[in-house]
């Protein structure tokens, strides 16, 4: 940690503690109370833990303010502009941009391990038919300590990074598995001439009576996709994958966990609602309407994929997914596709109404890639699964920091109690 800075006192009743300031290299000040109760005798109350740091973090650095994204320091508009998906896995992974021959190394490391264990594949059989995407997923990847136990110790560091290639090389097999079988399609095997992004496309859209192409264009759209939601610092999923890991589980259930987590429809689920909400819409002609329903407070309606919780000002991921987007959009066509063109419309209507500019309700990554998932092909119910897939890399980064964190303890929230205080049992004649 930081050396200490300052000191807060804190009075309360007839009791003053000193607690001690440290100064982050990036951020606020953080106050810390590890020893408020063994002290004092109190606990904080933070509903959501919005305003505490439950661990040190070198990864990922959000200013909300500014509008600012940092992996490792490298700011994420210079990542998607320069890079792609596997190099910024090993930047998150390992701390550093890779060499050439760094990088060659990594990407053949997960390209040997794309294909999962045959036996798997009953494993999908024995979902129903109609199952969600997100469903199987979380089943999978839960199972695949019950495939792998060679890579399950988590004190053995070689394991530990076995399970990390692991997991990102299977996952967009996993996620295409899971698509194919809700459609009632053959899987179709990864194929290692392919990059990464490429290879996903292909298991989701091929099938084996004939060739399938992939356009340069949508497979830059997707790479993007999986960068810019590679990671986010301590969110809830990553704080749930932190919290299974901190008891000892295996990778593979950390990932589940986080996978379940995501699953949320008010996180990982905000482009699929956004979708929902431009086929509400129906027709740029609607527009007006829904836009006077977003200002009216009492309204309960909001536009989905506009503002974000933790960015008070434009969302430096929704910036390069825009030109994906718009790059997707003149390929395929918006102006053949209802909702499509519907969201073309909508962006223009609000980046040039007063009241979303002075509050700075700018679209976000989930407005657009929603749009180029759509336009892709992908159903509604495939849109979380992509982002579990993306958010892989940064699960594993988080969870092995922590677990080479010596100060890193089992998670524990404490709570303020309001139930009943204690009372005699009373037999169920006398009730």
């Amino acid at each position: 940690m930081t050396e200490q800075t300052a000191t807060a006192t804190l009075s309360f009743h007839d009791k003053t503690l000193e607690l001690p300031i440290y100064s982050p290299t990036a951020g606020p000040d953080v106050i810390d109370i590890r020893r408020l109760y063994a002290d004092g005798g109190v606990f904080t109350y933070d509903p959501g833990f919005t305003s505490t740091a439950s661990c040190d973090s070198t990864i990922t650095y959000i200013d909300g303010d500014a509008g600012e994204l940092l992996h490792r320091g490298y700011p994420i508009d210079q990542l998607a502009e320069n890079s792609h998906y596997l190099e910024v896995c090993y930047l998150l992974l390992y701390g550093e941009l890779p060499t050439a021959g760094q990088l060659e190394d990594f990407e053949g490391r997960v390209t040997r391990h794309t294909m999962v264990h045959e036996q798997m594949h009953n494993f999908f059989r024995g979902f129903r038919r109609d199952a969600h995407p997100m469903a199987t997923m979380v089943g999978v990847v839960g199972a695949m300590s019950a495939f792998y136990h060679d890579s399950l110790d988590i004190s053995d560091p070689m394991q530990r990074e076995i399970a990390s290639v692991r997991m990102i090389a299977k996952l967009p097999t996993i996620a295409a598995m899971a698509y194919k079988y809700s459609i009632g399609q053959p899987f179709v095997y990864p194929d290692n001439t392919l990059d990464y992004a490429s290879n996903f496309l292909r298991m989701c859209f091929a099938v084996p009576a004939e060739d399938y192409p992939v356009n340069p264009i949508l497979s830059r759209a997707m790479d993007r996709i999986l960068m810019l939601h590679a990671d986010h610092e301590q969110n809830a999923s990553t704080s749930t994958v932190r919290l299974a890991g901190s008891s000892g589980a295996n990778p593979f259930a950390c990932v589940a966990a986080g996978i379940a987590c995501l699953w949320g429809p008010a996180h990982g689920g905000a482009n699929q609602a956004c979708l929902e909400m431009l086929k509400e819409i129906g027709t740029p002609e609607r527009i007006p309407e829904f836009i006077a329903r977003a200002k009216d407070r009492d309204d309960p309606f909001r536009l989905m994929g506009f503002g974000h919780r933790v960015y008070k000002n434009f969302d430096p991921r929704a910036r390069v997914m825009k030109q994906s987007a718009d790059e997707v959009l003149d390929l395929l066509g918006a102006e053949n596709n209802p909702v499509l063109h519907v969201a073309k419309a909508l962006e223009t209507a609000a980046l040039a109404d007063p009241y979303f500019v002075e509050k700075k309700l700018y679209p976000n990554v989930d407005f657009y890639s929603g749009i180029i998932l759509d336009a892709m092909g992908f159903p509604t119910s495939m849109f979380t699964p992509v982002f579990a897939l993306s958010r892989t890399v940064g699960w594993i980064s988080q969870w092995k920091e922590m677990i080479g964190d010596t100060r890193q303890k089992i998670g524990r929230p404490r709570q303020r109690y309001e139930g009943e205080t204690r009372r005699d049992y009373v037999d169920v004649e006398s009730r």
